[in-house]
């Protein structure tokens, strides 16, 4: 399931802005293509991130990924439970397993973005 108050990327991050805040993580699609994640690096608070700029690795028993951001700003916080536990994201990837949060710097980045049903078709196309 898909969930439709998220804003996606090409690249399987999604998006759930909170007033002038933004929460990012990966998508359960992305989750199962990487298969059990063992390790993610993420950036300390305080950074610029541009939009679609790689803000972090995630590593699997598959591959290692780069995470892209789906919107420019600045890192308010990183989800310090997944240095120990990685697996939070294979397990809730909408909820405990989010990477980052980030201020934004342009509301407007948001319609470059994908939304549920038009990243719904990108994923069903394999």
């Amino acid at each position: 399931m898909i969930p439709s108050d998220l804003r996606y990327t090409k690249e399987h991050e999604w998006v759930r802005v909170e007033g002038e805040e933004a929460t990012v993580g990966i998508t359960d699609y992305a989750t199962a293509q990487l298969g059990d994640i063992v390790f993610v690096e993420l950036p300390e608070p305080g950074g610029a991130l541009e939009q679609f700029a790689t803000f972090g690795v995630v590593e699997s028993v598959k591959a290692v990924s780069d995470l892209f951001a789906p919107v420019a700003g600045e890192i308010v916080a990183r989800n310090a439970a997944l240095a120990d536990r990685p697996e939070l994201v294979n397990g809730d990837p909408y909820g405990e397993g989010w990477m980052v949060r980030i201020r934004l710097t342009d509301a407007g980045q948001l319609a470059e973005l994908l939304d549920a049903e038009a990243y719904e078709e990108l994923t069903a196309e394999g």
